[in-house]
């Protein structure tokens, strides 16, 4: 039996879920849904359920899927202060939105061991996490224990993703050539490399050029990260992962230009995920030129919220599409007060904005609403797709016999109006405010109890009764290709006939010119009696004044290096050796 989200029991662990509209991401089905002990045990019009199950009535509405969120940031620090949304203010909020599991992200600090950093990470979120819960791991800085790290993390702690940044230049930015390392490395390792993409050399420049040009407001963190700087690198990371034959998962995509390079990727055959987030799709940056410093700062998060109204919308094409995969929050919440240390420079700004509480209803009302995407391909990105990705599926992300019983009864027609004053999360803001939102999780059961009803209303979890979710590697949904191509794409010799014909005489190569030491003035090498001695002293004979006749034209035996050039009468020779002349030869 799994460890469960304790609480207020239900008088039973047995739930009979009947007369709804289970919904996973290749079909609907009419269909009960039978839970017993924390797993679904059946699913069908006509299952056998025992006496004594809670009967949840579902007539009118869908099962899903419980919700994956793949990024979030909890007690998370910056600039000197930490998140307010610590692990179990977090899941809780999670759960009442209805997501079930999220996977949050190990930071090591640079030269910090990533595994003693996952040790502390799951000390903080083991005592405090309502639901399940697993851990991305950031590769902060490149050399030989990293890597012998990784390796322990992947084959005995269960972790299978690791993120690495192109921005944060002197701190957490890897180069290049540590890039095509990393990328390697997780390719032998069998797990997943996620990217930060954002250009941090060219981020650290425009950042001083803002501020030299006196703009210290939050505008001056979108000005400063304009959305080019963000796809150069997502396709500088395509291109060097492609090289090495390695998975990608690019994170945080929030521009229209990062996310069709990673469509154009996907294209070509590049294995490539892309993920936006709640944010991104649910509203924009121009709020960061707000008059109020207060809304302009809470807007403020990395890669920027981009100003273009159109970006949302693009953005939500993309992932219904298929193009982009999953939808993370990004949560990283600092409160009005936490956010002032960078009141008089935005590049001290704490970067983040909340999400995990709306992410579902966020992606249904732009994306299913709208008309963008069906049901279906509404779990698809709310949950599964996070589940295949990263090697948990089929346990979660489905409605299946045998599978988790992470289960939500949505109802399509109910509407919430999200608002600060209702919401479950500890910060002062949120860049959802008043956003109308169809679609709405009534009841959210994890572990196989239900932890939330009544929308929300009423929450029956307890402190540090979630369960950690360990990952295997090498996972078939990321991996079968690239397998594949790690047969076809070695490099092989050309078998040809030897060159048997003539080889050119190669100049030789002219050897590296050594600097010199520096040559004493002509005062260091006079001697105590006031002569100098010019020989000694190191000097070329043009710098002792002395003309040195063997680089002359003039020959001793009469002939000089010349005399094949044809001579013209009456030349005037106004310099011949030996002094001036203005005789005609």
């Amino acid at each position: 039996m799994r460890t469960g989200v304790a609480g207020q029991e239900t008088a039973t662990n047995r739930i009979h879920i009947k007369g709804g509209r289970v919904v996973n991401d290749d079909q609907s089905v009419e269909a009960d849904v039978y839970i017993e002990e924390g797993v679904v045990k059946g699913v069908g019009k006509d299952i056998l359920v025992p006496g004594g199950a809670r009967i949840i009535d579902a007539r009118g509405k869908l099962v899903l899927p419980g919700g994956i969120d793949p990024n979030t940031h909890f007690e998370i620090e910056s600039h000197g202060v930490t998140s307010v949304d610590d692990f179990y203010k977090g899941t809780k909020a999670a759960l009442v939105g209805g997501t079930t599991l999220t996977i949050d992200c190990v930071l090591p600090e640079k030269d910090e061991s990533l595994a003693e950093s996952y040790e502390k990470w799951r000390q903080k979120a083991d005592g405090k996490v309502v639901s399940d819960y697993s851990l991305h791991v950031a590769v902060t800085w490149w050399g030989e224990k990293v890597k012998d790290d990784m390796a322990l993390l992947a084959k005995e702690k269960g972790v299978n993703s690791f993120l690495v940044f192109l921005a944060y230049k002197d701190k957490y930015q890897l180069t290049d050539s540590e890039l095509y390392e990393f990328f390697t490395h997780c390719r032998e390792l069998g797990v997943l490399a996620m990217v930060h993409a954002e250009n941090g050399d060219l981020v650290a420049e425009m950042t001083k050029k803002m501020l030299g040009m006196g703009i210290r407001g939050p505008e001056g963190h979108v000005l400063s990260r304009p959305e080019e700087l963000e796809s150069e690198a997502a396709q500088r990371a395509i291109a060097i992962a492609n090289r090495v034959n390695c998975p990608i998962y690019i994170t945080r995509v929030m521009s229209t230009s990062a996310g069709d390079v990673i469509a154009a990727a996907r294209k070509r055959g590049n294995v490539v995920y892309g993920e936006p987030t709640a944010a991104g799709l649910g509203t924009d940056g121009s709020h960061c030129w707000d008059k109020n410093w207060k809304v302009a700062a809470a807007h403020v998060t990395d890669p920027p919220l981009r100003p273009d109204p159109s970006t949302p919308d693009h953005l939500m094409d993309l992932l219904a599409n298929g193009d982009l995969q999953t939808v993370g929050s990004d949560n990283r919440t600092f409160t009005t007060s936490q956010k002032a240390v960078g009141k008089d420079d935005f590049s001290k700004i704490p970067c983040g904005v909340n999400g995990v509480e709306d992410r579902m209803s966020v992606v249904w009302e732009r994306g299913v609403v709208s008309g963008k995407m069906d049901e279906n391909r509404f779990v698809a990105v709310t949950s599964t797709n996070a589940a295949k990705i990263f090697n948990m599926y089929p346990k979660k992300g489905r409605i299946a016999e045998g599978s988790d019983a992470d289960v939500i009864i949505w109802d399509p027609e109910a509407t919430r109006t999200i608002s600060v004053r209702t919401h479950h999360q500890a910060v002062d803001f949120n860049v959802f405010e008043g956003l109308t939102c169809h679609g709405v999780p009534l009841y959210t059961i994890c572990q196989g109890k239900v932890v939330c009803e009544d929308s929300g209303s009423v929450v029956h979890v307890t402190q540090g009764a979630g369960s950690w979710v360990p990952r295997d590697r090498r996972c078939d949904h990321v991996f079968k290709r690239i397998h594949a191509r790690e047969k076809l794409r070695v490099p092989k010799p050309v078998e040809r006939e030897p060159y048997d014909g003539s080889v050119a005489k190669a100049e030789p190569e002219e050897p590296l010119k050594v600097a010199q030491p520096s040559k004493p003035s002509m005062e260091d090498v006079t001697t105590s009696t006031g002569v100098r001695d010019l020989h000694k002293s190191g000097f070329t004979l043009a710098e002792r004044g002395i003309r040195d006749l063997r680089k002359s034209g003039f020959s001793l035996s009469g002939e000089q290096v010349d005399d094949n050039v044809p001579r013209r009468t009456g030349q005037r020779i106004t310099k011949p050796p030996g002094g001036s002349s203005s005789i005609i030869f």
